[in-house]
């Protein structure tokens, strides 16, 4: 069999009582902070533009878009709440590949099961096996996909939005495989556009691109022989420099790669997150302020230079991307959430200044959740810190009372903290939950 095929095969298979429990745990966490992240986000001028243009559509009202409550179509639902759910940069990230794997799936799932009346019990499987297709063919293309240019969140995200979708949607193998097909020829976004609002687009569009993928498969719409391993196929094109197919198919239940995904403390680019972990580890241990720190140098996994190094960021999408930005705002704030990361933060004098004395060299040795940084002060003493496995990475997870207070912080804002803790709830009670509506009635502003 061609390796759509056997992907298509496996996630068919793939039955909701087979699944360990760590995944619907994990799946409802993944959940509870997307919910926070868009909920938190939902205000945002990018987003309300396109909350303009969905209502413009005037879509049969049949799937909820998160914060607005718009009643429209699932796809555009999944593509309104895919943007919400990575603006801020605050979603999870699967290890080593940087994909996000919850903002181009969980969107499309929730829309689909919203509309179809699934449980919540299948609806969490749903996610968690796109989430796992998803983490699957990330890892087939790395490093070598990113690496050229592409942002893997949204042209590996598509595949995952399609297998949960279809699997909910209860395709058979051969639907399945066409679904794959409709979606994988939508694999898109370049990485260019890191630091605007474009970025976001990407696990948006996957989300929708996948969700429609999966309904016109189960209406009869074909696609080609093997979209992922055709002589013109994802691997050839999209990752000419090399791919490992044994990390799509290799059998499942032997391996999780979704096992490897992390929840973010921070609202950036997670390879810096070492670094900020080390600067507020040092801040708080050594008392600093910013005006007696003359220099902090960072020894940093290379991602570190190739993503975010952007010395002088114009604009708060900019310095989500910038580790100087990143490790100034931990040691005057010590803190990296949405607040740090403003307009108003990014042009703050006080962090201006700090981002100046901000260095990083390449170490072979490190990670991409490691960092090594000294800081340096007036008086010429230095000050120094390790970080081995960063909050959030899946060595260090980020336990479920740090998710809390992330999620009430993020959604008490804007939803009361009263409708948020029934909310949260909800979430973890969705495996027992008849469908998911109660949910999508509480993830709405009031």
């Amino acid at each position: 069999m061609t390796a759509t095929q056997t992907l298509a095969q496996q996630i068919t298979s793939t039955k909701a009582d087979s699944l360990p429990d760590w995944i619907y745990h994990e799946s409802k966490r993944t959940l509870v902070n997307m919910l926070a992240i868009s909920i938190s986000a939902s205000g945002a001028v990018p987003v309300l533009a396109l909350t303009d243009w969905a209502r413009d559509e005037g879509a049969k009202a049949r799937a909820t878009a998160i914060g607005s409550g718009l009643r429209t179509s699932p796809t555009i639902a999944a593509l309104l709440n895919g943007y919400m759910a990575h603006l801020q940069d605050y979603d999870d990230t699967h290890f080593p590949t940087v994909l996000h794997p919850t903002a181009p799936v969980w969107p499309a799932i929730l829309a689909l099961a919203e509309d179809i009346g699934a449980s919540g019990r299948d609806a969490l499987a749903a996610f968690a096996i796109g989430a796992e297709v998803a983490c699957r063919v990330s890892m087939s293309v790395h490093p070598w996909h990113y690496d050229a240019g592409w942002h893997i969140t949204g042209t590996a995200g598509v595949f995952g939005a399609v297998a949960g979708a279809g699997w909910l949607l209860g395709l058979t193998a051969d639907q399945m495989f066409n679904a794959l097909a409709i979606g994988g020829t939508q694999a898109s976004g370049v990485r260019e556009v890191f630091g605007s609002d474009t970025k976001a687009l990407h696990p948006a569009k996957a989300a929708s691109n996948g969700l429609q993928a999966a309904l016109l498969a189960k209406s009869g719409f074909t696609g080609p022989d093997d979209i992922i391993g055709g002589r013109r196929g994802f691997w050839e094109v999209l990752s000419a420099a090399g791919h490992n197919e044994e990390e799509l198919t290799g059998a499942w239940g032997d391996r999780w790669a979704f096992a490897n995904n992390g929840l973010k403390p921070y609202a950036n680019g997670v390879v810096s997150h070492p670094i900020q972990d080390a600067v507020i580890k040092l801040r708080n241990e050594h008392n600093l302020k910013p005006e007696n720190v003359a220099g902090i140098k960072a020894h940093v996994h290379p991602l570190v230079l190739e993503l975010m190094n952007r010395a002088e960021p114009r604009r708060a999408l900019e310095g989500k991307f910038s580790f100087q930005h990143c490790a100034a705002a931990a040691l005057v704030d010590g803190a990296g959430h949405d607040a740090q990361f403003t307009d108003a933060k990014v042009l703050d004098p006080v962090i201006s200044a700090v981002r100046a004395k901000v260095s990083a060299e390449i170490d072979s040795t490190m990670k991409e959740e490691s960092a090594r940084v000294v800081i340096t002060l007036n008086d010429g003493t230095t000050v120094e810190t390790t970080t081995e496995h960063a909050t959030g990475s899946p060595e260090n997870p980020m336990s479920n009372e740090a998710l809390e207070i992330k999620y009430s912080a993020l959604a008490s804002e804007i939803i009361g903290k009263t409708q948020a803790d029934e909310l949260l709830s909800a979430v973890w009670a969705l495996d027992w939950a008849t469908d998911v509506k109660q949910v999508t009635k509480l993830m709405v502003k009031g």
